[in-house]
């Protein structure tokens, strides 16, 4: 009975790490890639930048 018990404890963490997997999922939102294109098309403009010479 105790090794049933202990076989348990595994199987309980892994359902409840299943739903809160789950639960913690649901609040996402779906995100395009605008934010990075639009950081990465300002990176971009302050490397086209010329250099000023010291």
């Amino acid at each position: 009975m105790g090794a049933l018990l202990w076989l348990l404890i595994p199987l309980m963490a892994a359902i409840g790490a299943g739903l809160w997997g789950s639960w913690a999922n649901r609040t996402r939102k779906v995100r395009g890639d605008g934010p990075e294109l639009d950081g990465y098309a300002r990176f971009r403009e302050a490397m086209e930048k010329p250099h000023s010479g010291t």
